[in-house]
């Protein structure tokens, strides 16, 4: 991957990091109305997001060198993540589900790795233990609402899907193209959508063009661009700025969709982020003395 030049660099992190929070803003527009089904919203999302791409990677000049084509096990996860987050945005505001799904992910992706071997610090565990304490406090009633529990399952599963999606993909060569593919990959996965696309079927025009912007723009074009920032960032780095998702989501729902920000959310908020940075802080930190002393 090219280094980036450092405003380069900022300028597509900013423009990616509005983009992720985008997708969580765009699906709640649609489904919270609603303007689509969750079926079709999903579907149209991952074609969109396909073709998008297709067409970047064709602008690209290509080294001849790299022939990575994804695989059918990213492609599955791919569908699995944007599959349950559109149904669970059918009961989670924007915020919330941006903060679930957030949490799952980077949890899921620790708790592989320590599965697979890798030695889990006291920092991480106390991060851990911090985030957990968050989505608690974040599940329990409050005077203002409650979060629905089926919501909060399909966002953990969607998460934890992108977080072996994530585990997959490292190492790729060429990870722009590998994740064209599988946005391709993922097309035949929809075959389980069926029976919502024929019983519940249901979409307006703008809930069309919500579907089409959350696949193009804040999918496609958003991960082709984070892949430019990636660049020039370092892995803590990217770690630590994917804590303002869930933030920028949480903003955007309340300026575009009057959801409001209370006082349990913010709180949740602070322990999970607080959590998940401290969780990178100490792998990051177990790294560094792990290089240094071999």
């Amino acid at each position: 991957m090219n280094k980036a030049s450092p405003v380069t660099t900022w300028l597509a992190t900013v423009v990616a990091l509005i983009a992720f929070a985008g997708n969580s803003v765009l699906c709640r527009l649609a489904l919270g109305e609603p303007q689509i089904d969750a079926a079709s919203f999903t579907a149209v999302r991952l074609l969109a997001g396909a073709v998008t791409l297709a067409i970047l990677l064709s602008l690209r000049p290509s080294s001849g060198k790299v022939q990575s084509k994804g695989s059918w096990w990213s492609g599955l996860m791919l569908f699995s993540y944007a599959a349950c987050f559109s149904f669970a945005y059918l009961y989670l505001d924007t915020g919330i589900g941006a903060l679930i799904l957030f949490a799952a992910v980077q949890l899921s992706m620790v708790g592989i790795s320590t599965v697979k071997g890798a030695r889990l610090r006291l920092g991480e565990l106390a991060g851990i233990v911090l985030a957990f304490s968050g989505l608690i406090i974040l599940l329990a009633p409050s005077e203002q609402a409650s979060v629905s529990v089926l919501g909060f399952i399909l966002m953990v599963v969607a998460g934890c899907a992108w977080g072996i999606y994530t585990l997959n993909g490292r190492g790729s060569l060429s990870p722009s193209r590998d994740t064209c593919f599988n946005f391709w990959r993922s097309l035949p996965f929809l075959v389980v959508l069926l029976p919502w696309l024929v019983t519940q079927s249901a979409l307006s025009t703008y809930g069309l063009l919500l579907a089409l912007s959350s696949g193009a723009l804040a999918s496609g074009l958003g991960y082709w661009i984070w892949y430019i920032a990636l660049g020039g960032l370092s892995a803590s780095q990217a770690a630590v700025l994917q804590l303002l998702v869930p933030l920028i989501a949480a903003l955007g729902g309340w300026a575009f969709a009057s959801e409001p920000l209370g006082f349990s959310f913010m709180l949740s908020a602070g322990l999970v982020l607080g959590g998940i940075l401290l969780t990178i802080y100490s792998r990051q930190r177990g790294l560094k003395a792990a290089v240094q002393g071999g």
